[in-house]
């Protein structure tokens, strides 16, 4: 059996931090992710996806994003069932994220969080476009068909 979701889309608002009565973090936020067409009016919709993450993760997301952010999600889907207060019973899907990653802002960075964190790993990533190992320097690539896997 397979559950598994990736999602990439923007926060709709800053990420709830709660924890646990026994002190496990957990963090909740809701995603809009485009629909990858168009409706008649030529306009793009988005589905609003609920995303719960936990522990230190949960933390991480809580301090270093925020609304507008865009982040990929990859998680499984889980599907619960309560009463609530008015006594009706509430189905509720959403999305428990095994990683969140923290997408470039592109430009000033004002969308909240820090650019360059990647998010789940808890590292740092301070590199820019121009250290990338393969960006294309003018000169020829030396690989032999030895190396190639085909």
């Amino acid at each position: 059996m397979l559950n598994r979701v990736v999602l990439i889309g923007r926060l709709t608002w800053d990420p709830e931090l709660r924890y646990t009565a026994n002190g496990v973090a957990v963090t909740s936020f809701r995603l809009a992710v485009e629909r990858p067409f168009t409706n008649q009016q030529g306009e793009r919709e988005a589905d609003f996806i609920d995303i719960v993450v936990w522990r230190q993760q949960a933390e991480n997301v809580a301090n270093y994003v925020k609304k507008g952010r865009m982040v990929a999600v990859e998680g499984r889907l889980q599907v619960r069932n309560y009463e609530n207060q008015e006594g009706r019973k509430v189905r509720v899907a959403e999305v428990v994220a095994d990683n969140v990653r923290f997408l470039p802002t592109g430009g000033s960075g004002g969308q909240g969080g820090n650019p360059g964190y990647e998010g789940g790993n808890g590292f740092q990533n301070d590199r820019n476009s121009s250290d990338d190992p393969f960006a294309d320097d003018g000169k020829p690539i030396d690989i032999s068909d030895d190396d190639l896997p085909f």
